[in-house]
């Protein structure tokens, strides 16, 4: 059938009308990442702009401020400083699968924000998912972060594969395999020494409350990691019967010096003191349960790079409230089926599990939790391709 020609015009009318409303980026490179649209430019308020002593900015994350020999401000040479003390410092991994998650992650946390140009965002991003290496990925990856968010603090680092080498063993859901998620044990290698607290943040998480009320949160020494606990849940699951069969290695437990029952923590959301972390030589720490784990002899846990955090923190972290971080919305690791919120306030909803909004939505298959997420979605589809379809 034959389209009228007032009506073309009706139609090129309204999308040079619609693209003039929403610029959208579309990153160089040879990238497929798809078009966003630029979020609104939130900007601090008057109330941001003061500086209190330094002992309220040092004191929640530290016993005693940096020496006048450790600096507490850092510019590379793009003149960026990363380690303003005035800043919430937020770690988060991007990448190919999960940018739409990341993007709409950063613009929950802006759009809620008391002060959002005091928070810093630190991305860390894969080498080897790049094909043509740091000269082409990196610099489009930074150029849509720009582009959409354009007074957003942030720099990007990379992260090579090589770091876990030899380390990942095979989980219940091939995602839970990407090197990428055992980033979050290299940050304080990663980041400059001058950030001495950082919150890590997962990409499919979505914040509706201040984020600096969760950066203030106290961690008395010697205490490294704050994060929500859940101590009803059943903590022998995460683990297989024979690691707890082993008295050697289930030992790690009963040995402890805080003599506190471990709890399960989701990973997904954590305040870490890098300091304490970095003297106390955690990521070894770490390493050394994949180790076991990677010899497979017995083999120990089935989840990814969460276990050997538990192994190593469970019962000994800081508990923070609930309402940071309302995971599972993403349903279990093998079918992503929906689930409810939990009762109670809400900070922070985390989509955890095998369900991602994104590519339920997209696929026609979302949860009603997921229409929650909606409305921090830069992503846009081409609207050229829809007019073109109309011809």
């Amino acid at each position: 059938m034959m389209i009228p020609p007032y009506l073309i015009v009706v139609v090129i009318v309204v999308f040079v009308s619609c693209t003039e409303a929403i610029r959208f980026i579309t990153p160089i490179g040879s990238k497929n990442w798809g078009r966003f649209a630029e979020a609104p430019d939130y900007r601090n308020g008057e109330q941001c702009f003061y500086r209190p002593s330094p002992s309220y900015y040092y004191s929640p994350f530290s016993p005693s401020p940096p020496s006048s020999s450790s600096p507490t401000s850092m510019s590379d040479e793009f003149g960026i400083k990363t380690c303003d003390p005035m800043d919430v410092h937020i770690a988060m991994t991007i990448d190919d699968d999960y940018l739409r998650g990341s993007i709409a992650a950063v613009h929950s946390i802006l759009r809620h924000a008391s002060c959002p140009n005091s928070v810093f965002f630190h991305f860390l991003a894969s080498y080897d998912d790049s094909s043509d290496g740091y000269d082409n990925g990196i610099p489009s990856l930074a150029t849509l972060v720009r582009w959409t968010f354009p007074s957003l603090k942030f720099k990007i680092y990379l992260f090579s594969s090589t770091r876990v080498s030899g380390l990942i063993s095979s989980s219940v859901r091939s995602a839970l395999e990407n090197p990428l998620n055992y980033a979050r044990d290299h940050i304080a290698d990663i980041l400059e020494p001058c950030v001495r607290r950082v919150i890590y943040l997962d990409s499919d998480v979505i914040v509706v409350d201040d984020i600096r009320k969760l950066w203030l949160t106290q961690i008395p020494s010697p205490t490294v990691i704050a994060a929500p606990e859940y101590c009803h849940a059943n903590f022998t699951k995460y683990f297989t019967d024979a690691f707890w069969a082993d008295a050697n290695l289930s030992s790690v437990f009963t040995t402890r010096k805080t003599k506190t029952t471990p709890c399960y923590f989701n990973t997904g959301v954590m305040v870490m003191d890098l300091v304490r972390w970095r003297a106390g030589g955690y990521r070894k720490k770490i390493r050394r349960w994949m180790e076991i784990q990677k010899r497979g002899d017995p083999r120990i846990y089935e989840l990814g790079s969460l276990p050997p955090f538990l192994l190593v923190f469970a019962g000994e972290i800081k508990a923070v409230d609930h309402r940071w971080n309302q995971h599972g919305l993403g349903g279990d690791n093998v079918f992503g089926s929906c689930r409810p919120l939990h009762p109670g306030r809400v900070s922070l909803l985390h989509w955890s599990g095998k369900g991602k909004p994104w590519a339920r939505l997209n696929a026609g298959t979302h949860c009603p939790v997921d229409h929650l997420w909606a409305p921090y979605d830069l992503y846009a589809p081409s609207l050229l391709s829809s007019f073109h379809a109309l011809l």
